[in-house]
């Protein structure tokens, strides 16, 4: 078990039996257009009861959910599904919700999910090069407001316009997810994707949340995965990186434990309160989840 205590900044809830929501990647037989067939997760939940108990031995302090239903009509329904799983069992401590900021009520839909207290963020899967959408802009830039981390789904080939969104909009913290999701592990592409990093790293307001490598990493190592996690943290340093499991999804690669412990195992050299910052800290300071449980008192 890993000696310090873990924030995991990326975690997926489902219930396939809720009308009101859905989940079109749990569908059976739908392919993931990355990592193919998905079957061994498309079960019919995974509820925060199901996290608690997969991660016990892990040390896990604290969660932050990232929007996992998809094709769902209203998106404040996970929102409002997740809250209760919160006041109930503490987790999630964060909600990272899901709005369609290209939408016109893009504002309405943020209101509303701030009606609940553990809302610290959003994505959206926005369609082509959306950092650069006008429409999509109007909407992101209500994430000010209400101090909202943007969790951005990207690649090296998106990294440019991210860089130029977080240079237009400075006071809005970006998360990049999956270490910038590097689809291949390749030298010629590791030299690419980590161009990318230090060009991005370059804005202050842009942060780093190292998780799922098994997706592109099926058959993961330590020695695998260590480049690719001390290039983000040398890249956006300390204070700028942390960690995520990417779970249930990644649990098609590895345990749970492996994952915190093979990010342990990495860092084990780094001075304690760095190893701390990279573990809980930072996730603690960026998504506001520090002294109190938010939703606690709900």
């Amino acid at each position: 078990m890993a000696e310090i205590p873990f924030v995991d900044t990326h975690v997926h809830f489902s219930d396939l039996q809720d009308p009101n929501l859905h989940y079109s990647w749990l569908q059976p037989g739908w392919k993931h257009p990355v990592l193919g067939d998905i079957g061994g997760i498309q079960a019919q939940r995974y509820w925060a009861d199901e996290f608690i108990a997969e991660s016990r031995f892990s040390n896990v302090s604290k969660s932050i959910h990232v929007q996992a239903a998809l094709g769902i009509k209203d998106p404040v329904e996970e929102t409002k599904w997740l809250q209760a799983f919160a006041n109930r069992l503490g987790h999630p401590h964060g909600i990272v919700a899901e709005c369609r900021l290209a939408q016109p009520d893009a504002a309405e839909v943020l209101e509303r999910h701030m009606r609940y207290p553990n809302v610290r963020g959003v994505r959206d899967f926005g369609a082509g090069d959306y950092p650069h959408d006008p429409a999509w802009r109007a909407g992101y830039r209500h994430l000010r407001k209400y101090d909202l981390v943007a969790c951005l789904d990207c690649s090296p080939q998106t990294y440019a316009s991210i860089k130029d969104l977080a240079a237009a909009f400075p006071d809005i913290v970006i998360a990049l997810d999956h270490a910038g999701f590097p689809r291949r592990r390749d030298a010629g592409y590791f030299e690419l994707w980590k161009r990318g990093l230090m060009t991005l790293a370059e804005e202050p307001n842009v942060v780093i949340k190292i998780s799922g490598l098994g997706m592109c990493d099926n058959r993961w190592t330590v020695d695998s995965i260590r480049p690719w996690v001390l290039t983000c943290i040398e890249t956006f340093g300390v204070q700028r990186s942390f960690f995520g499991t990417n779970w249930p999804v990644d649990r098609l690669y590895s345990s749970y434990p492996d994952v915190v412990n093979a990010y342990a195992t990495i860092i084990r050299d780094f001075a304690r309160d760095e190893q701390v910052a990279l573990f809980s800290g930072n996730a603690e300071r960026i998504f506001r989840i520090g002294s109190a449980t938010p939703g606690a008192s709900a």
